[in-house]
């Protein structure tokens, strides 16, 4: 390494000023002199002009660079434009994500309405009762148990399907001329399979075959009803219940939503995908019928007025979209900017300590050199441009598909973020600093406290699911277990817990009584009371912090200390010369920096 490289790492500056009894800091802009050489001698000597110079720079720089941007504004009037980005861009966010929420919300409720009809229309023995969600359930799974009721619900999905002019919603079959189209019959089955209870014995191919016939509907169908079982017969199609797994009934129907028209905006086209489920995979003598719709929107091709050919909100909603991309791109090249830059910083001051003070910098120091903030902030960024992507072309009707629920994941994580970076702005003024800096001196005792909490719930979980899964409603599933323990320890709907579960065996019914109160005496009275404790000894100990002396790292005690006393510095002489080098100037240093 040569004499030049070191002065691009220190910051020196011009010999000829030095000679000329020039002391301005402020004169280093990157063609320093060779006042540095690889030879431990021809180091400037610890009390010389030069080495003063060459500390009070460094000094100058750490101390403005871990200055927060109201220190920053006041040291040198530097305008804290990243904090201007970030409050335009929490503006546009949360009125994108309003927007998005209303439109998302239509969408949603407009595709449940739709299945909560279809279900009436093609479900036969459908009780409204099943269209709310309650808890426990009012009524058990929908089931048919007989041979007759299987092939009368097909016939009824059918019928109703011929006849859906005489539904009230304008429903219709995906021809261009509204003509019906055929509806697809599908059952999935073993190869063989075939039992004999009489004498314990069967025949069995594991093998899973699916087969599919079209249905043809004809006007006869509207009328006279429809029998699938004869239907079968006559295309030399037979079901072996014995061996059946599933069965499918699959068609297709388009309707246009006039609810979100209004002045400005046009109505929308759907596409529904329905398939009626009748499902015997547990094989137990109960079919569970199900109905399942997929909601596609299309591009709808209609003669309406709007003002300006329907194009305005369209048009707004553009803007906003394009906006927050615009404003996001741009905060996530200022934060991945100033992440590189203190990289740059780290490796010099790293140098230099090994250079010049014959020690190395302590990871603590160097962990300072990361700002999270800014991580996160780039993260949020990463997110909300891509969420706004999609945003957009759901709103251009781009997709085919359905991706409301990526993009609506995608923008509320986003905007989560957003608001958790405004904290960071708070953090400067001492009186709203008191959660940050609380869950900052906390976070080592509680991860180690959490983990070992961890392992005592992993084991109640497992231990539950296996035990009373089958004889317990809330246990019948790893995660419904999980989250069954984890309202107990908030003390929600205890007695039911404790009432549900059956009394078939003794044993177990004794064993539930153990297990769960051994839970909730163990989680509630002590893992609850033990971790508040280490959250409220964190805080007392940040409220009593001024009486508290703190030890300083390497890194501090250099920027306050020096290495001698004569070393006095003055942060307003400081330029940070280097925050004027391009971002590739900047890149490029840090990839030298490894490269040394």
């Amino acid at each position: 390494m040569n004499g030049a490289q070191n002065n691009s790492i220190y910051g020196l500056t011009d010999q000829s000023n030095l000679s000329s009894g020039s002391n301005n800091a402020d004169a280093y802009n990157g063609s320093e002199a060779d006042l540095l050489l690889d030879n431990e001698e021809e180091y400037p000597h610890p009390y010389s002009d030069e080495y003063v110079l060459l500390e009070r720079k460094m000094r100058n720089r750490l101390s403005f660079f871990f200055m927060n941007p109201i220190e920053k504004w006041k040291t040198r009037r530097r305008f804290p434009y990243k904090f201007l980005v970030q409050i335009i861009k929490i503006i546009l966010v949360t009125l994108q994500l309003s927007l998005f929420a209303h439109t998302r919300y239509s969408h949603v409720n407009y595709t449940w309405g739709n299945r909560i009809t279809f279900s009436h229309l093609f479900i036969k023995g459908w009780d409204p009762a099943r269209e709310i969600v309650s808890y426990p359930p009012a009524l058990g799974p929908l089931a048919i148990y007989n041979i007759e009721s299987f092939y009368s619900t097909i016939n009824y999905a059918v019928v109703g399907y011929a006849n859906i002019s005489n539904a009230i919603g304008s429903y219709s079959y995906l021809n261009e001329d509204s003509k019906v189209v055929d509806p697809t019959f599908c059952t999935v089955h073993y190869k063989e399979g075939s039992a004999f209870g009489f004498n314990e014995s069967y025949t069995f191919d594991g093998e899973i075959i699916q087969e599919c016939l079209n249905v043809t509907i004809t006007d006869d169908i509207k009328t006279k009803g429809f029998s699938i079982k004869d239907y079968l017969i006559q295309h030399n199609k037979t079901i072996y219940f014995s061996s059946l797994l599933k069965a499918k009934l699959k068609f297709a129907l388009k309707t246009v939503n006039f609810k979100v028209a209004g002045k400005y905006s046009p109505p929308d086209c759907y596409k529904f995908e329905i398939q009626i489920i009748l499902n015997n995979e547990d094989m137990d003598g109960q079919v569970l019928v199900d109905l399942e719709v997929n909601p596609f929107r299309l591009n709808c091709k209609g003669s309406v007025e709007y003002i300006i050919d329907n194009k305005v909100e369209s048009f707004l909603r553009s803007v906003l979209n394009y906006f927050v991309i615009i404003v996001c791109t741009i905060s996530m090249i200022l934060c991945t900017r100033a992440i590189l830059r203190a990289q740059l910083l780290k490796y010099e001051t790293i140098r230099y300590f090994e250079d010049m003070l014959k020690s190395t910098l302590s990871y603590k120091a160097r962990w300072e050199f990361w700002n999270l903030w800014y991580i996160m902030i780039i993260i949020n960024d990463i997110l909300i441009i891509c969420g706004s992507g999609i945003k957009e072309r759901i709103e251009r009707k781009q997709f085919i598909g359905d991706q409301w629920n990526l993009c609506s994941v995608l923008l509320g994580t986003g905007n989560l973020l957003v608001w958790f970076g405004v904290l960071r702005y708070l953090t400067f003024f001492k009186t709203y600093n008191g959660v940050i800096l609380t869950l900052r001196q906390a976070f080592p005792n509680t991860s180690r406290f959490i983990l070992c909490a961890i392992l005592l719930y992993a084991g109640f979980t497992f231990c539950g699911w296996l035990v009373l899964g089958p004889y317990h409603m809330k246990f019948r599933s790893l995660a419904s277990t999980s989250e069954c323990l984890f309202s107990l320890i908030n003390g929600d709907d205890m007695y039911a817990t404790f009432t549900i579960m059956a009394t078939k065996s003794s044993l177990l019914w004794w064993f539930s009584r153990l297990y769960l109160y051994c839970f909730i005496s163990l989680f509630i009275y002590v893992v609850i009371n033990l971790f508040l404790s280490v959250i409220i000894d964190s805080y007392e100990t940040i409220k009593n912090q001024p009486h508290v002396i703190k030890p300083k790292t390497d890194l501090e005690k250099f920027m306050v200390e020096g290495t001698f006393p004569t070393s006095t510095f003055d942060i307003t002489e400081e330029t940070d010369n280097w925050a004027h080098v391009s971002f590739a100037q900047t890149v490029r240093r840090i990839f030298c920096s490894f490269c040394m």
